[in-house]
C-alpha cells in the first residue's frame, strides 16, 4: 500500500465574473488578451513589474468585479477578470524508501549486531510514522543461534525478529527481506553488488553469496545502504560507484557486476544515501580509529571508503566504539536521512477542467502556498529552467502535466517537509512568464 504525503495540489481556478464563471471555449478571445481566431498559442509578454489592479468591467453588459491585487499585471492580462476557485483536488505521492544493511558476521561485531537485533524493528517503526513506504533489507548471516561456525570458523549471525520478520524464525516479512550472507570484515561492498546481480562466486550456493534479493527492490524507491562493520572496505568508493564490472580486483574466481552509479543500472541507486556505524575516529583525520570505551582497544580500522561514501552522499555516521549509547541516536539519524531522501514527485496531471470548460494552456499559473506565498514563473521547456526556479509543462503542444524546475523541486522538497505548504495550480489567468 503506498502511503501519500501532505502536500497536496489544490484549487482549480476558473476565469469568471459575477454570477457563474464564465466556461473556457475553443472560440477565438478578445484580440486584447492576444488570442488569434486560429486558436493557436501566443508567445507571453514578458512582465517587467508586479502592480495592483482595481475594479474595471469587463464588457458593457457585465457588472464591474474586484480582482485579487495579489495577482500579477501581464500588459496582455484581462485586468477585470476575476478567479474564483472550483474543487479538484489531488495529492503527490512520497517516494518510497528501500534501506539496505550490510552486517559484518566477524565475532568482534557481536555487541553491536546485539543492537540491530534489539533496534531494528523501533527503526522500521519510526520510518513508518513519518508515512514512509518503506523496506528493509538485510544482508547477513541468518540464524536463531547467534554464534555459529562456517567453513570451519567462527561468526556471529543476526535474527531479526517479528513483527518485522515474517515469522518466528527469522523469516521475510512484506517489508522485510533477509539475505542469508557470511559478511566477511572487508567485503561488504563487494558481496553487497555480488549477490544482487548473482554474479559468480554470489550465489546462494557460494560461500560469500546468498539468495536472491533483487527483486525485493523498487525502481521508483529511493536507496540507503547501511554498513555496520569495524573494518574497512578493500573495495574503494570509486569502485563501488563506478566499477566497469567483471572480474573481481582482489579474487579472480570471481565476478563483479558494474558500480551502483553505472547507467546499466538504469538508475536504480541514483541519489544513493549512504550510512554507516564503525571505526572512525576523528572528524578531521580518516585514518584516526576511536577507542572503545573503558578500555584501550581499537577496532580493525578506521573505515576510511565508508567515511568517503558518507561525504559523497549526504549521509550519516556513528561511532561503532561508543556501544549502546551510539545506537539511538544513530537509528534516528539514519530515519532522517532516509526521511530526506524520500522525494516528492515534482510533476501533476492538470486536473480537467469542469464541464463545459476547455483547458487554455496560456492560463495556468503555478504557486507555492503555505507561511510564505510564491507565484512561480513558467519557462518554455526544462532546458529554460534555471536558478530561479519555474515551472513548465510536459509537452508544450498539446502538455498534460505540469513540472516543476528543479530549482523549483527542491524548494518543495524542503517546504513539504515542514507540512506547512500546498502547491496551488491556477487556471484562468495568464501565466506569469519565468
Amino acid at each position: 500500500m503506498r502511503r501519500f504525503n501532505r502536500l497536496s495540489w489544490l484549487g482549480l481556478l476558473l476565469c469568471g465574473c459575477a454570477g457563474d464563471p464564465v466556461p473556457f471555449t475553443e472560440e477565438p478571445l478578445d484580440a486584447a488578451a492576444g488570442d488569434d481566431a486560429s486558436g493557436e498559442v501566443d508567445a507571453v509578454t514578458p512582465v517587467d513589474d508586479l502592480v495592483a489592479v482595481t475594479d474595471t468591467v469587463f464588457t458593457a453588459d457585465v457588472p464591474p468585479v474586484t480582482r485579487d491585487v495579489s495577482a500579477p499585471r501581464d500588459i496582455n492580462f484581462a485586468e477585470d477578470a476575476t478567479c474564483t476557485s472550483v474543487s479538484a483536488n489531488a495529492q503527490i505521492e512520497r517516494q518510497p524508501v528501500d534501506i539496505i544493511w550490510m552486517v559484518d558476521n566477524s565475532t568482534s561485531m557481536a555487541p553491536a549486531i546485539d543492537q540491530v537485533i534489539m533496534g531494528l524493528n523501533n527503526f522500521a517503526q519510526v520510518i513508518g510514522q513519518r508515512g514512509l513506504d518503506y523496506r528493509v533489507v538485510m544482508l547477513s548471516l541468518r540464524n536463531m543461534t547467534r554464534n555459529v561456525t562456517v567453513n570451519g570458523g567462527r561468526r556471529y549471525a543476526v535474527c531479526i525478529p517479528q513483527p518485522l520478520a515474517g515469522d518466528a524464525r527469522c523469516g521475510n516479512g512484506p517489508r522485510f527481506r533477509h539475505a542469508s550472507i557470511d559478511i566477511r570484515s572487508t567485503q561488504p561492498l563487494e558481496q553487497m553488488l555480488g549477490s544482487l546481480a548473482q554474479t559468480t562466486g554470489y550465489t546462494a550456493d557460494d560461500d560469500r553469496g546468498g539468495e536472491v534479493w533483487r527483486d525485493f527492490l523498487r525502481a521508483g524507491a529511493s536507496k540507503t545502504f547501511v554498513v555496520v562493520t569495524d573494518d574497512n572496505s578493500r573495495f574503494s568508493a570509486t569502485q563501488f560507484e563506478t566499477f566497469r564490472g567483471g572480474q573481481n580486483p582482489f579474487t579472480s574466481t570471481l565476478r563483479l557486476p558494474p558500480g551502483v552509479l553505472d547507467p546499466s543500472w538504469n538508475g536504480l541507486f541514483a541519489n544513493y544515501t549512504f550510512a554507516g556505524i564503525y571505526g572512525w575516529g576523528s572528524e578531521t583525520n580518516p585514518d584516526t580509529r576511536c577507542t572503545y570505551t573503558g578500555t584501550t582497544t581499537q577496532p580493525s580500522a578506521a573505515g576510511t571508503v565508508y567515511t568517503q561514501l558518507i561525504a559523497r552522499s549526504n549521509g550519516v555516521r556513528a561511532r561503532i566504539c561508543d556501544g549502546a549509547t551510539a545506537w539511538g541516536p544513530f537509528f534516528n539519524a539514519i530515519a532522517t536521512a532516509v526521511d530526506r531522501a524520500s522525494r516528492i514527485e515534482c510533476d501533476l496531471a492538470i486536473p480537467r477542467p469542469p464541464d463545459g470548460s476547455v483547458l487554455d494552456p496560456r492560463r495556468v499559473n503555478v504557486s507555492f502556498s503555505g507561511s510564505v506565498n510564491t507565484r512561480l514563473g513558467r519557462v518554455l521547456g526544462a532546458t529554460a529552467c534555471g536558478p530561479a526556479g519555474g515551472w513548465h509543462y510536459d509537452n508544450e503542444q498539446s502538455p498534460t502535466r505540469v513540472v516543476l524546475c528543479p530549482a523549483s523541486c527542491q524548494s518543495a522538497q524542503e517546504l513539504v517537509r515542514t507540512g506547512d505548504t500546498t502547491v496551488t495550480v491556477q487556471f484562468g489567468c495568464l501565466s506569469v512568464p519565468g
